[in-house]
């Protein structure tokens, strides 16, 4: 504010100055604006989906191990034929549920084998590459039963029967009853560890470095200079006749 001939005026903000109480002013050079959640532009969505669709294929074909071992390991259940008819050796056997049991516990150990081996070599995959782990271990699962049924004895019972004769002992067909559940658990274990893995072992984000004195600045704190600062309280005019002291 200034005196003109017994006028007052206003400083007016210089051309070349930003107004300090403008609301649509960008924020001052030293901080920093987190970017859009979600930006089509971000670099990484295009490789995280690269690794999504590896995890998936990798996962998916360990399945034809899991079968061959379940194949392997699985009880036998032993069915014998009178001539007429196939009836189980023995009634009373568990060897049916003991086929199911075996496939659960390799499923669950493949998911222990994937979670690891996927946090191990992608720890900072994101939720596409979890979205990949589960549906690689529910795909592993089915091929995997299938590779078993397949490789396994004929499921044609009254053929087999025939070709071994009255009383003779022979494998029924390896079968997996409880398919949906066993489908399932290699997928949640490997969804259950890696969440584990992740929260003990994960890459921790660093916390965000804020300019302290740009914004201070900006808004007249304390440290402000220049026409940044906040309103300062009116000059004290000078007195009439413009002399500097008294008479």
């Amino acid at each position: 504010m200034a005196w003109h001939d017994g006028t007052v005026t206003a400083p007016l903000t210089p051309p070349h100055q930003p107004d300090p109480h403008d609301p649509w002013q960008s924020p001052p050079s030293g901080s920093h604006l987190a970017p859009a959640f979600g930006s089509p532009d971000d670099p990484d969505t295009a490789t995280e989906l690269r690794q999504t669709g590896v995890v998936v294929v990798l996962v998916a074909l360990a399945g034809i191990a899991l079968g061959l071992l379940w194949l392997w390991l699985a009880p036998r259940v032993p069915l014998v034929s009178d001539g007429s008819a196939v009836f189980l050796e023995n009634s009373e056997g568990e060897e049916a549920i003991g086929a199911d049991g075996t496939f659960v516990l390799l499923a669950a150990g493949f998911g222990v084998l994937s979670a690891a081996a996927v946090f191990w070599r992608l720890r900072r995959g994101g939720v596409f590459v979890v979205v990949g782990l589960a549906l690689g271990g529910v795909l592993g699962s089915l091929l995997a039963w299938r590779v078993g049924v397949w490789l396994g004895p004929s499921s044609d019972v009254v053929a087999r029967a025939r070709e071994a004769g009255k009383g003779v002992v022979f494998d029924a067909p390896l079968e997996l009853h409880a398919v949906a559940v066993a489908v399932l658990v290699w997928p949640f274990v490997a969804l259950a560890l890696h969440l584990l893995l992740t929260a003990a072992f994960g890459p921790r984000d660093p916390e965000p470095e804020w300019s302290g004195a740009g914004w201070s600045s900006y808004y007249g704190g304390p440290g402000a200079e220049g026409p940044t600062a906040g309103p300062a309280g009116p000059p004290v005019p000078p007195p009439p006749g413009g002399g500097s002291g008294a008479s």
